[in-house]
């Protein structure tokens, strides 16, 4: 390694403590998302209270229930700003009247639309250890991490990430401070399909042709599609989010990546958030190209792939196709993440050959209430808008909407909702004539 790079790396060094003294009040403060989330310094925000008012942080799925949020006495002094809550976040909602908010987003465009507002003040992301040449590599996560950093930066080196290609390299002469902190990358566990979301996943794999490009989230129901996809050919991959099903499609043969249209012979993504075997398999694996999210996730983009298809999940569905699939009446649940992003790129794919699915399972609170509704309910946020709505896929089949009027897509709609309550959504249609 060059001296002076090594120098260079010495003289930035810092401990977290004075890391987390950087903070002022009224600072906008960005963090990175998921796996790589730099948890050594977020677990001291806290530390800083008494010092500091108005403090907002920005980040997506917040992995770990931080004292900075959780704790009620926080209030006034640290607010977290989420672009998509996870489980702590809304527990905190629940518990803390004034510690969490929400920022609707389109998450290509999340990082972009806050700098218009307010220059970030300091950014706290993690990075695989500085290489020979000086480089460091942002791993995990580039969905909006370059973006903040151009603004402020301060790095967190863990050496238990993987070291990743493509728009992930970030010279030592660009950072400002590096925090050494060895910690274990979180990880999410590989869900086991049940038999509805198998049953959901056979319905998905009809709808995806042999040498299309896809996109899969993560959760049951994508991994029971994927599961679905072994006999499929020469799929390819453009997708937010890199999971471990997509490896075990490639290991089989399923996904090659070389029918498609953009990087040929290349996994693409914006970040990656799943097992250890996963990061393990990223380290130094140049079938991988990691990618700014405004690039990845840009519809624009999107519908210049190869028989492109996004396969999504979503809580509910109204008769005349508007998607809800981030909140419940005016309770924010998750976010838009890159939902309507890939979707509306992949119903425009440039072929004419692209599909956007939605799956959910048909009824919710175990079996009470019907997924299937005549209207969301009251503050409900639209994440698909109806135009845009294409497939919709429940356990009972397929709802075909693109190109089809309101009393096409009730009848539709009503015929993969659960049995039980076809009568009573029968009658609502009617009602409202939307089933004549």
């Amino acid at each position: 390694m060059s001296a002076n790079f090594q120098e260079e790396y010495k003289r930035k060094h810092i401990s977290i403590e004075e890391a987390v003294s950087k903070i002022k009040s009224n600072d906008d403060t960005v963090v990175a998302q998921c796996a790589s989330e730099p948890q050594g310094c977020m677990s001291k925000f806290h530390l800083v209270k008494d010092k500091v008012q108005n403090v907002e942080v920005f980040l997506v799925l917040i992995m770990k229930p931080y004292d900075f949020y959780m704790k009620p006495e926080m209030k006034e002094h640290f607010e977290l700003c989420s672009w998509f809550h996870a489980t702590s976040s809304r527990v905190a909602i629940r518990d803390n009247a004034g510690t969490v908010t929400y920022l609707p987003n389109m998450l290509h465009r999340a990082a972009l639309d806050r700098l218009c507002v307010k220059k970030t003040n300091i950014f706290f992301g993690t990075c695989r250890p500085m290489d020979s040449k000086g480089f460091v590599s942002l791993s995990l996560g580039v969905t909006y991490e370059e973006d903040i950093l151009e603004a402020a930066d301060l790095v967190i080196v863990n050496d238990q990430l993987p070291r990743t290609f493509g728009d992930t390299h970030l010279h030592i002469s660009d950072i400002d401070f590096i925090v050494e902190c060895s910690r274990e990358v979180p990880t999410l566990p590989s869900p086991q399909p049940t038999k509805t979301d198998t049953t959901i996943g056979n319905y998905i794999a009809e709808l995806v042709a042999d040498e299309s490009t896809i996109q899969l989230g993560i959760g049951g129901i994508p991994n029971a599609a994927a599961l679905s996809l072994k006999d499929k050919k020469n799929l390819g991959v453009h997708t937010e989010m890199m999971v471990d099903s997509m490896t075990e499609l490639y290991e089989l043969g399923v996904i090659i990546n070389k029918k498609k249209s953009l990087y040929k012979n290349k996994f693409v993504c914006t970040f990656s958030m799943s097992s250890r075997k996963l990061y393990d398999w990223l380290d130094n694996n140049l079938a991988m190209e990691f990618q700014w999210g405004k690039w990845v996730n840009d519809p624009a983009i999107i519908r210049k792939n190869t028989k492109m298809v996004s396969i999504n999940t979503c809580l509910m569905v109204d008769f005349t196709g508007s998607v809800g699939s981030e909140s419940l009446g005016t309770r924010q649940y998750s976010g838009t993440g890159g939902q309507t992003d890939t979707a509306v790129g992949a119903k425009e794919a440039y072929d004419g050959l692209g599909k956007s699915i939605m799956a959910c399972y048909s009824t919710a609170q175990k079996g009470t209430i019907s997924t299937i509704v005549l209207i969301l309910p009251e503050g409900t946020a639209v994440t698909l808008h109806r135009s845009n709505t294409d497939h919709i896929v429940t356990e009972h089949g397929i709802a075909y909407m693109s190109g089809r009027t309101v009393k096409e897509r009730t009848r539709n709609l009503i015929a993969v909702a659960d049995p039980k309550f076809r009568e009573e959504l029968t009658f609502q249609a009617k009602k409202l004539e939307y089933n004549n």
